[in-house]
């Protein structure tokens, strides 16, 4: 009895308390419905505001437009490596798979993809073979984007050897093609226009070593990219890229 005495005044008192903290709580819940729009209305433009002030914040997306003096000495002929602006595209003359001659003008106004490989090549080239096959499907339904690999063999990769492995790596004749054609012009474009390949044996006249890159052209035939194509990641963003210069 002298504890229940004792005890008494503390719990009426914590009752006191929970009924007064119940009362705010039906108060807040109250004043929340009765302002349910206002504070609806500022959670939406708060986070309007934010999504707009972070898109201020970042930068908007470009590509490089690249240029002979921009890139590996390496891989320019050196009577343009000081070229430091307006580099495009040279014209070209070659033969595809199915043995019909296509010029830049098959490429007018086309962002497309183009490398350099050989159909004997071991190392590298089945790899950037296997991930072009991977760009050509993100490519299939853009019709501003096509595909376009030089042999730097055309002593070896005639037409018909050029057919089977097009047949063989599921090349679509509309989107793709497999050239070959006279060596100097290919490396005269390898070097002079794509800036892809390194000079291989000097006692061989225009010997060639083609590298594993992947070389982004715009409707404007500029360079706008280079790309591991032996690499997924840099495939991948490769492919962001073509979507990105179509939209433009």
């Amino acid at each position: 009895m002298k504890y229940n005495a004792l005890f008494k005044p503390f719990v009426v008192a914590n009752s006191f308390l929970i009924f007064v903290f119940l009362l705010q709580i039906l108060k807040m819940k109250a004043f929340l419905h009765h302002y349910r729009f206002f504070f609806g209305g500022l959670i939406v433009f708060s986070i309007i505001t934010i999504s707009l002030f972070y898109s201020a914040l970042k930068p908007a997306k470009t590509l490089p437009i690249y240029n002979p003096a921009d890139v590996n000495p390496e891989l320019v002929d050196s009577t343009i490596q000081y070229k430091s602006k307006y580099h495009t595209i040279a014209d070209f003359s070659f033969v595809n798979q199915n043995g019909k001659t296509i010029t830049q003008k098959d490429y007018e106004g086309k962002i497309y993809v183009a490398d350099f490989f050989f159909t004997t090549c071991g190392s590298i080239c089945p790899k950037m073979t296997t991930n072009l096959e991977e760009v050509q499907k993100a490519i299939r339904n853009n019709p501003k984007v096509m595909l376009l690999s030089h042999t730097v063999f055309p002593e070896t990769d005639s037409v018909p050897v050029l057919k089977q492995y097009a047949i063989k790596h599921h090349v679509n004749d509309s989107k793709w093609n497999l050239v070959t054609g006279d060596k100097k012009a290919i490396y005269a474009m390898a070097r002079k226009s794509y800036l892809a390949v390194k000079l291989g044996k000097p006692e061989e006249l225009y010997d060639m070593v083609h590298t594993e890159n992947f070389v982004l052209v715009d409707q404007k035939r500029r360079v706008r990219g280079f790309y591991d194509g032996t690499n997924k990641e840099d495939v991948q963003r490769l492919i962001e890229d073509i979507a990105f210069l179509s939209e433009q």
